[in-house]
């Protein structure tokens, strides 16, 4: 973790901790670093957010002052940047986004050539720079001066892409699309008209400050009531900037990224198509998620939480299929990075295959209930290290045995630890993170309000 860049860039809320400055500045430095022995290429899209197109021209000013020349995407998916800069050979891409934060946050995501999370080391860089001497770097003059390129035919291009991934028509087939008035809705409704289903689409009207609210994979039930009240045969539902998805199914039930992994490791095994038998989870992922792989003989990896930490395990290893509880699915063999979009064709194409209801397909998977609560606490590496509260940890895990377990981690970008168990039942959860979190009160780590 940098100072400015967390798991998932540069992000906080727009003029107050990201301020435009901060943009251009990150625009100045990605142009002279691309730009020490050719004139570079760089690719930005942008979610629906206002300060989205005040981040924009910023950064284009930054990009183009340092020499380099850009290709606005406009309004689109974090997933078709990275599709862009590595099918097309451009040197950076920049997708300003807060993903699934409330309006008025935004941020600033890197992606490198290959179309992944831009290498740690450049992002210390731009840290650099932002506090230190803005004429540090040089100024393009003359005809080194970048310029601009719109570039709308590099998102058609994406959205053919993924029409072509299909394998079948999805003619009859009932769909219904929360878009969280944010980046799939200039994306996912053509796809799935063009590939034949009935698209019911609910969150497709954008104005600038209404993305994520009440909406999206983060307001789930929204959609499970459109899908009961609707009879659909099933329902996606995207973050902002569509990089993770959430499903429901056809009876309204939630159906999240742990899920999704199941069903679409599950179908990759039997078609022979799962590298190294191995799905790729976090250490968030459910403790069912684990039983229910080990019943089908599939074997499973856990990373630190963060798609940035699986893509890398899993370009390392060659992995096909990886992701986050969160919703973030990435398909190695046509994804770079997590795409809610590309998640929702795999699904079809699993449901569609077996002829079967997603239901049904999940009926033999059992979800632990889960509890998760964040501690505001004086110093997270304190309380990590401090003897009493590792204790009643230990205790928990012995008294779980092999029907739950324990979790405690920092949080990357907050004051904060988290304490989470899984247990049979949502009582013993909650007695169990009460005892770790009292612990933490009594030792005097829980910061004052």
């Amino acid at each position: 973790m940098g100072k400015y860049f967390g798991t998932d860039g540069f992000r906080g809320e727009a003029n107050i901790d990201l301020k435009v400055t901060h943009a251009y500045k990150v625009g100045r430095y990605l142009g002279y670093y691309f730009g020490k022995d050719h004139r570079p290429t760089m690719v930005i899209g942008k979610d629906t957010r206002r300060s989205s197109y005040m981040f924009e021209y910023a950064l284009v000013a930054g990009l183009t002052a340092s020499g380099a020349d850009v290709k606005l995407l406009h309004v689109t998916t974090t997933p078709s940047v990275a599709y862009v800069v590595k099918t097309e050979g451009d040197d950076c891409g920049i997708m300003i986004s807060a993903s699934h934060n409330p309006y008025y946050d935004n941020g600033i995501k890197i992606i490198n050539g290959s179309g992944c999370k831009i290498e740690s080391e450049i992002e210390e860089l731009i840290e650099e720079y932002i506090d230190g001497d803005e004429n540090a770097i040089p100024l393009a003059t003359k005809d080194k001066i970048g310029r601009t390129t719109d570039y709308s035919v590099g998102r058609h291009r994406y959205i053919g892409y993924l029409m072509s991934l299909a394998t079948r028509s999805f003619k009859n087939v009932k769909v219904g699309l929360d878009l969280a008035n944010g980046s799939a809705t200039t994306v996912a409704k053509g796809v799935f008209d063009a590939l034949g289903a009935k698209t019911y689409v609910i969150n497709n009207d954008p104005d600038g400050t209404n993305i994520n609210d009440n909406a999206g994979s983060t307001h789930i039930k929204v959609l499970q009531k459109f899908v009961k009240d609707n009879g659909l045969d099933i329902g996606f539902a995207y973050d902002g900037d569509a990089d993770r998805c959430f499903a429901v199914d056809d009876l309204g039930n939630v159906v999240d990224g742990d899920m999704i992994l199941y069903l679409c490791g599950k179908y990759l095994k039997e078609r022979g198509e799962l590298n190294k038998n191995t799905v790729v989870t976090t250490v968030m992922s459910n403790l069912g998620l684990y039983k229910a792989f080990d019943k089908l003989g599939i074997d499973y990896v856990k990373t630190a939480v963060g798609d940035k930490y699986v893509n890398e395990c899993m370009v390392d290893n060659g992995y096909s299929i990886g992701g986050e509880q969160s919703g973030h699915v990435i398909f190695s063999k046509y994804a770079t990075t997590g795409d809610g979009i590309l998640t929702s064709l795999m699904i079809m194409e699993v449901m569609l295959e077996s002829k079967r209801k997603i239901s049904e397909l999940l009926s033999e998977l059992k979800i632990y209930p889960q509890l998760l609560k964040n501690v505001r606490v004086r110093d997270k590496e304190i309380v990590l290290d401090d003897d009493a509260v590792l204790q009643a940890a230990r205790e928990v895990k012995e008294e779980l045995g092999d029907e739950g377990r324990i979790l405690l981690r920092k949080s990357g970008t907050e004051p904060v630890v988290r304490v989470m168990v899984e247990a049979a039942s949502d009582e013993i959860c909650e007695r169990h993170v009460n005892k770790v979190v009292e612990t933490i009160s009594k030792c005097g780590h829980i910061m004052p309000d």
